[in-house]
Formats: C-alpha cells, structure tokens, sequence
C-alpha cells in the first residue's frame, strides 16, 4: 500500500519512535509521577524529557505550561471550554476543523457565546484587515487553524496575532497540519495558545497531544481527579502541569512522542522543503488532468495537501477505486465542512492526497498516472 494520508496520521514512523515504545513496555513499565521508586522516576523522566524537548519546539521557557492531552481535540477543548464565559463572542476563520467548529457550535446553539465565522480572500487566506474589522467589544477568543487540512493553505498567524494583540484578545492556533514541518513558537505565530497532535507532523504516535500556554492563560480544567500531588486535598492543584494532567499519562506514547519530536526539530527544515516539492509535483500534474480541478488558488502559501474533484467521478467512488489499487488517500469533507461550503464542494466532497517525509517522487507520479486512468471515461 503506498500511503497518501499523512494529514490524518502520519506513517510510517521514524524507527527510532517504535523502538522508544517497546522499551517503555518492556523495561520500564511504571506510572510516572506516582511513586517514588525507581522505576516510576525513570518513567518520569521520559515524560519531562519530552515536556521539554516540546518546549524547545514551541520556544517555551517554562516547560511546565506545555499541557500533555490525549489529542489535539482534546487540547483544543480544553483552550476553548476552559476560557469562554456566558456571553462571550468568539471569532474564528472558514477553515476550521470540526475540532473546533463542534465545540464552538455547541456553546452559540445553547446561547452560551456568540460565534462569528470569517472569510478569506479569493487565495483562501483571512486578512488582518477582515479579522480587525470583527473585533468588537465581546470579542473574547480568535481561533484560527495555522494551516488547512483540506487546501494546505498557510495562515499569515504572526499578522493575525498581531491584531489580536493590539486589541488585547488571546489567540488560540490549532497547529494540527503546521507542528513538525513549520515554525510553531508562540513568539513567531504570536500566539497565547497552541494546540497540536503528537501523531502527524510530530512523528510520534496516536494517543498524545499537546496544548502551549503563554503567559496569562490559565483555563478551567476539563477533567479533576488524581495528578500524584497534593493528594490531601479534594481541591485540583493548582501547579502546572499538574492542574491539568489528571489520571495516568499515556507514557509508551509520550516515549514516542519523544523520539519523533526530537527527529521533526533536527530536519524540520528539510522536511518542508522535501513535502512542499511533492506536492507541487502532484497539483501541478492532478491539474493537467481532464475532468479534475485542485482546491484551493495555486499560487497560495501551502502545506503538503492537495484535495481535488473529479467532473462526473463521485470522490468517494475515486478514493474506493485509488484503494483497490494499492493507494491509501481520504475522500470526503474531511471534519471541516466549513471550508468545504466556501469551496463549494458540501456535497460532492474531495479526494485528499497528503505527502510525507517517506514519499516519493515515483509514487506521486504513480498516483497521478493512476487518477489518469481511473478517471478517463
């Protein structure tokens, strides 16, 4: 099978992360921060290893406000449940994922917040001009996905962020597409909060994400039980990361995490280069095809991401048939209806194809010369 679907997961792993997993189940094995013998230090340590080797990605001098979660859902619920109050207007772009959108919706329909949904430019790209002129005096969150997980179009986040800031507003950047392969520190992105899976551009295994927490934001815990400290009282502590990080870490997978963090910040640079090269390869050769037309203007700042329709081919026929031959991409709305609706394409759909580090130049062209002959009629 050759791999298409490294916007849902990427895969394979670099070696050293499966390697780092096994040894946790095999050789340490214990709860990390439960208990003070050996076995559960070192099992603390790999857990603050990666606390801070995720701080250095993120340009973080406190290690502590790095929020380890189960996924980058879960990160994302927790920026935004735990900030909002009654009452509270919250701004967001056309491209969010149904990770934010789901949320969001639910507190507008139960008249909790009030919800406004910015468009972009004809590039896809949301303007700081457009996002200033929302801003009103309720406005109490922007959230705003770094990079589209179905065009792969770019935010421009340190212009966006700059708004926010003027007007005193936190901005909270869902890194799901960008973590791993762009610039994702707090300072760059001008940023409050970040959230990101550990399973995509990060290399690292399903089960993890994490949420950065500048300076000044503290939101509610979603979930309160045991954190191994101040078990005296029945109130949820206060220290961080703790205050934030009830029940048993996951460590096999923050093992893994570890690991691919590690490779994701050694070759972040080569690893834009190479995906962005792919993709130009596969959108430039999908767009020569007859009947198929790309997502997304060509010329906007992107990921490795192309989403494309077929003229009468039903995409979710294409990505059964593109299966059957030995290609794995995603059809579909891809948990962003959003976008989908200002594409165009609610109903239709798209097929997705998204590179990664472990792709190559035969296998798009491959996929291009299949999509060829798949879609002539």
């Amino acid at each position: 099978m050759i791999y298409f679907d490294n916007a849902a997961t990427s895969f394979p792993k670099p070696p050293q992360v499966a390697r780092a997993m096994a040894g946790t189940l095999e050789k340490l094995g214990a709860n990390p921060g439960r208990s003070g013998h050996r076995l559960s230090l070192c099992a603390g340590r790999v857990v603050n290893a990666c606390r801070e080797e995720a701080a250095l990605l993120l340009g973080m001098e406190q290690p502590e406000r790095v929020i380890f979660t189960g996924s980058c859902t879960e990160a994302l619920n927790l920026a935004i449940l735990g900030t909002l109050h009654q009452g509270d207007e919250v701004l967001c772009s056309h491209a969010e994922h149904n990770a934010v959108m789901r949320p969001l919706h639910h507190l507008a329909q139960t008249g909790q917040i009030h919800l406004t949904v910015l468009s972009p430019d004809n590039f896809g790209i949301l303007q700081p001009h457009t996002l200033q002129a929302a801003i009103g005096p309720r406005t109490a969150l922007v959230v705003i996905s770094h990079a589209s997980n179905v065009t792969g179009v770019v935010q421009p986040m340190h212009r966006l962020g700059a708004v926010c800031k003027e007007n005193g507003i936190p901005l909270l950047v869902d890194a799901a597409q960008t973590a791993g392969v762009l610039d994702v520190r707090l300072d760059v992105l001008n940023a409050d909060m970040v959230a990101m899976p550990g399973h995509k551009g990060l290399l690292g295994p399903q089960g993890v994400g994490l949420l950065a927490l500048g300076p000044g934001m503290e939101p509610l815990p979603l979930i309160r039980g045991g954190t191994g400290s101040s078990s005296e009282s029945l109130e949820q502590p206060d220290d961080l990361p703790d205050r934030y990080e009830s029940g048993t870490l996951p460590l096999p997978a923050i093992a893994g995490l570890l690991q691919g963090i590690r490779f994701a910040r050694k070759h972040q640079a080569e690893i834009h280069e190479y995906e962005s090269c792919l993709n130009t390869r596969l959108r430039q050769g999908l767009s020569t095809l007859p009947g198929i037309t790309c997502l997304g203007h060509p010329d906007a700042p992107r990921v490795g991401i192309t989403s494309f329709v077929h003229t009468r081919m039903d995409g979710g026929e294409l990505t059964d048939c593109l299966d059957r031959s030995g290609f794995a991409l995603r059809g579909g709305l891809h948990c962003a209806p959003s976008i989908h609706t200002w594409l165009g394409t609610l109903q239709s759909g798209a097929v997705r194809a998204s590179v990664g580090i472990y792709n190559t130049e035969e296998e798009v062209d491959g996929l291009i010369a299949l999509v060829e002959r798949l879609t002539k009629f």
